[in-house]
């Protein structure tokens, strides 16, 4: 099947309130365009260096999110065109990103990133870190980032049983930042082994890409 015949038949299965990110990462641009040609506008990298050098090369209406683990020094490089970045795993890279897209007037969205896997390798904030952090007079200071949500991913596992349990909790610290903060409105849990599980538990947008573009 062809790289528009897979968009297509994900796109069929969700719901309208889902919003899709074709994760494009190690994929060539001739990936991305045939995406982009099947109606496709949002795509999802992981390495700064490897999505600046696509976007100066590819239409100026995609909307570029960073899915990948953020290094401060390295947000200067996205800063002008980034839409959303997915990960942000601490106040020092809120700042860093505030600080940054002054520099070109922006307001950059954000999702703040939530450990719920068993894995200790993935990055994120508990549940306590969290509301220190929304409840952070500096946070609501920053002028032009603006957090909408939290993104989450689940523990590698073929346990299902785990991994709702996993989406479950995130959603229900999002209902619960989402009380204290209304800007909230994007919960960014899912991918392609596990995004129909993750839109049973409430995710708002998924992060989909062997499934669209095939295995890397």
């Amino acid at each position: 099947m062809s790289i528009a015949d897979n968009l297509n038949k994900i796109k069929a299965t969700l719901p309208e309130a889902v919003t899709l990110v074709a994760v494009s990462k190690t994929k060539p641009n001739t990936d991305i365009v045939a995406a982009y040609n099947a109606g496709q506008r949002i795509f999802g990298e992981n390495k700064i260096q490897e999505m600046t050098q696509k976007w100066e090369e590819l239409p100026k209406d995609i909307e570029w999110h960073m899915i990948g683990h953020v290094q401060t020094n390295k947000v200067k490089y996205m800063a002008e065109y980034v839409t959303l970045i997915h990960g942000v795993d601490s106040l020092k890279l809120l700042k860093e990103i505030n600080k940054q897209a002054r520099k070109y007037d922006r307001i950059i969205k954000c999702l703040l990133q939530i450990h719920i896997a068993k894995e200790e390798t993935k990055f994120g904030f508990d549940k306590t870190e969290l509301l220190e952090i929304i409840e952070n007079e500096l946070f609501k200071d920053f002028e032009n980032i603006k957090v909408v949500g939290l993104m989450g991913m689940a523990t590698f596992t073929q346990n299902k049983e785990q991994i709702h349990k996993e989406f479950k909790s995130l959603k229900l610290l999002f209902d619960l930042a989402k009380s204290k903060d209304s800007h909230f409105d994007t919960l960014s849990m899912g991918m392609s082994g596990d995004y129909q599980m993750a839109i049973e538990e409430g995710s708002t947008m998924v992060r989909i890409g062997s499934s669209i573009f095939g295995n890397r």
